[in-house]
């Protein structure tokens, strides 16, 4: 009998401390993922920015250079589209920094408790 007072102490004690170790290990996986979203979220405002460029200022210097070889309204449209390109590539990378980011959950601490509870269970069983 005392034998199985000391077993079920020691498999309460060890489940408790299982359980803040994946807590803990929760955290770190949840902080992670939230740097990767808010650095996406970063470069996507970055896009905007650049965009806004793009369409407000056409970079009047790089229009004045190409104005010299061509007509200044092709010059413009070149600068124009450069920029858009460049807004477009900045917010596809935002936004597969953003995808890399979610779910918001700690998948990876959830297998391990999964896996932790079925090792549980069959010690459990014998």
């Amino acid at each position: 009998m005392n034998d199985t007072h000391k077993l079920v102490n020691d498999l309460s004690d060890q489940v408790s401390r299982l359980v803040k170790d994946e807590l803990r290990l929760a955290k770190l996986e949840l902080t992670a993922k939230g740097k990767r979203a808010g650095l996406g979220a970063g470069l996507a405002g970055a896009a905007g920015v650049v965009a806004f460029l793009g369409g407000a200022t056409l970079v009047a210097a790089l229009v004045l250079l190409l104005a010299l070889v061509m007509p200044a309204w092709l010059a413009a449209a070149i600068v124009a589209v450069l920029l858009f390109v460049a807004a477009a590539l900045l917010g596809l990378v935002g936004k597969k920094k953003v995808q890399q980011a979610s779910p918001a959950v700690p998948a990876e601490t959830m297998a391990s408790v999964r896996a932790d509870l079925d090792a549980v269970k069959e010690g459990a069983r014998r």
